[in-house]
């Protein structure tokens, strides 16, 4: 939501029923409706430029490296061969961007519901969508939770970049979706999905993290602190039919990383304590290596 303060303009995001986030904006660039969201596009005064769909923020300029890099290189670093990737949402390019940096990756499938979405990133977020014309990646326009019912053992790595679980996003958060997933990965694969704020939505990461315990012989929780998202602290759920994503692999990265190391790697699975007791059952044993 847009509003006024006197002579300033300010972006709000109401996160929860409680809780906003709110940005000063120097400057409103693109807004509109697409077949399937309201799309945003604003320049703020501290965080530079910023995409929101929905009244959500997803990404902005100054801290977007944060959550790519976290989602797209933990799984294909710890994977000992992630050659085929496909990422479902992040239309942006970003998580694209990250996975192509490691050098075993030789096939990135992106499927995005929304073309507006990487239309808009290519024009006004050209430094996000730069690995989007890399001959390495296709790029599909489709419903994601279809197109990976359809592989059959056909990738290393699924990258779940989905908004928040409401809309055409609510499927990738559920039991389902992953069964379908776990039936797309080859032997050893990984299935990484944002699983929102341990503070603000508990609910969702717990339930997600169950869902995922299910399916995958291994499930595990990560965190990594991302400015613009709700509470600052963001949730990242694994479900692996094998590999140790704990556990960075030795091959040289193809590019530089401003929050992503080794270290933070495995430092991202030690869970605070409030978290550990949000994740109960066979999920918080194998979130915690227990």
């Amino acid at each position: 939501m847009i509003e006024g303060r006197q002579t300033e303009l300010w972006f709000t995001e109401r996160q929860t029923d409680d809780v906003a986030l709110s940005l000063r904006i120097a400057q409103t660039l693109l807004h509109e409706q697409t077949a399937w969201q309201e799309l945003l596009v604003v320049e703020t005064a501290r965080y530079g430029r910023m995409l929101a769909l929905d009244g959500a923020v997803q990404t902005t300029e100054k801290d977007e490296f944060i959550y790519h890099e976290m989602i797209g290189l933990v799984p294909v670093r710890s994977h000992p061969q992630p050659r085929r990737v496909a990422i479902v949402g992040g239309g942006d390019g970003g998580v694209v961007r990250e996975v192509l940096k490691d050098p075993a990756v030789q096939q990135v499938t992106l499927v995005e519901i929304d073309p507006r979405v990487t239309e808009v990133a290519r024009r006004y977020f050209p430094q996000i969508a730069s690995g989007l014309d890399d001959p390495r990646v296709e790029l599909r326009f489709e419903d994601g939770i279809a197109y990976i019912a359809r592989l059959q053992q056909e990738v290393d790595v699924l990258i779940v970049d989905s908004t928040d679980p409401v809309g055409p996003a609510t499927g990738l958060f559920g039991r389902e979706f992953y069964q379908s997933a776990a039936r797309a990965l080859r032997p050893g694969g990984l299935l990484v999905a944002q699983t929102e704020s341990p503070y603000l939505e508990p609910d969702i990461m717990s339930q997600a993290l169950q869902a995922m315990a299910a399916v995958f012989p291994k499930t595990y929780l990560y965190l990594a602190s991302v400015p613009t998202y709700p509470s600052g602290l963001w949730s990242f759920g694994v479900g692996s039919l094998g590999t140790d994503p704990r556990q960075p692999g030795a091959r040289p990265l193809n590019g530089h990383t401003r929050y992503y190391n080794e270290d933070i790697h495995r430092a991202a699975f030690v869970l605070p304590t409030f978290v550990k007791e949000l994740v109960n059952g066979t999920c918080q044993q194998q979130s915690t290596g227990e």
